[in-house]
């Protein structure tokens, strides 16, 4: 079972005090008490696994080290030991008392989302020239304790949003290494899948039917994994009764639950396209083509329209993936020119000077 949104607490380790020791060297008489070790941090690590929250299902509690006492002959305390806890990449984790969101977004990241305390000094620490045999330490500081919820926000490239029982899992298991469950009922897919076609992510979104921007059936818990994909395929049967109205269904409740998901780039796939025949197909054409909408006809019986299937997928790639990351590059490198413009202004007014 898939975990999406969870609540943890976490505790970052206290420090470890500093102590009051004094050295027993004949003609060495002074201070050596040692500092107290730093309190382990509690620190989030961003992981390309979906099911990374399960560790959450019983125990909702991550909790660092305290760092040791300073001992004899100024030895520091050891350190506590950090505490790290994996999450899925696409997870929001916001702090319940201040609202602060940190955003994890790829493979590999990492936060400190709780900070151990400092260890305290040790007497060695206030010797002076006029205090030789200091009786003062200090205690260790207090580790951050806080509470935070850990949604998850599935980071797609391609969603795949539909009724339930429409084909979105076989067409996710025909182009890619997916092994989503397939049959014929309604809600086989009970969570998202995700599958990697050459450099697109693909996410099969669970089905959805009307009112789930209001928790009916699997509810509005998976609409959220579509906020973050690119671009919408919208699948339609070719077997229903009413195309045009299943597809109308499905666009209300995206709506209802967030109005830009309407504003992004969608394309309309006609599934199951074996189970009628060439008329049918095209009454449907002609349906959708009234609200001026075009449609891809899908029949995984059927190689050529796979390869039609394919094909959007490689324009998708080069229209929205290759070509925002040469935006990002350009805009990077815009912005080092900019920075070395400045240098070499700056460098000519001071000579100017």
């Amino acid at each position: 079972m898939l975990i999406d949104e969870v609540t943890i607490d976490v505790k970052a380790g206290h420090g470890g005090n500093g102590v009051v020791r004094f050295t027993k060297t004949k003609m060495s008489q002074g201070p050596t008490g040692g500092n107290g070790g730093r309190g382990g941090n509690v620190v989030a690590h961003a992981v390309a696994d979906l099911g990374a929250l399960r560790q959450f299902r019983t125990k909702k509690e991550v909790e660092a080290e305290d760092g040791k006492d300073g001992g004899q002959n100024t030895k520091t305390g050891a350190d506590g030991k950090t505490a790290i806890f994996l999450v899925p990449v696409g997870t929001i984790l916001t702090n319940t008392e201040t609202g602060e969101k940190i955003d994890m977004t790829h493979p590999g990241q990492e936060v400190v989302v709780a900070r151990g305390g400092n260890g305290g000094f040790g007497n060695y620490h206030f010797r002076s020239s006029r205090n030789t045999t200091p009786m003062r330490a200090n205690d260790g500081k207090h580790g951050e304790e806080k509470s935070f919820t850990l949604e998850l926000k599935m980071i797609a490239d391609v969603g795949f949003v539909g009724l339930p029982n429409i084909g979105k899992s076989s067409l996710l298991n025909e182009l890619t290494n997916a092994s989503s469950k397939v049959a014929n009922y309604q809600f086989t897919t009970l969570e998202p899948s995700l599958g990697v076609y050459y450099d697109l992510v693909l996410a099969d979104i669970p089905g959805l039917i009307e009112g789930a921007s209001e928790g009916k059936g699997l509810g509005y818990k998976f609409l959220r994994h579509i906020e973050r994909t690119r671009v919408l395929f919208h699948f339609v049967t070719a077997d229903t009764k009413d195309p045009l109205g299943d597809y109308q269904t499905i666009r209300q409740e995206l709506e209802k639950y967030n109005p830009t998901l309407a504003q992004k780039p969608e394309w309309i796939i006609i599934s199951r396209s074996d189970e009628v025949g060439q008329e049918r197909i095209q009454e449907i054409r002609s349906l959708f083509a009234k609200e001026k909408r075009e449609v891809t006809v899908l029949s995984l019986l059927d190689e050529e329209s796979v390869k039609e299937v394919k094909k959007l997928l490689n324009h998708i790639t080069e229209e929205y993936v290759t070509k925002k990351d040469e935006e990002d590059t350009e805009k990077e490198g815009g912005k080092e020119m900019t920075n070395e413009k400045t240098m070499e202004k700056t460098k000519k007014e001071k000579a100017q000077e």
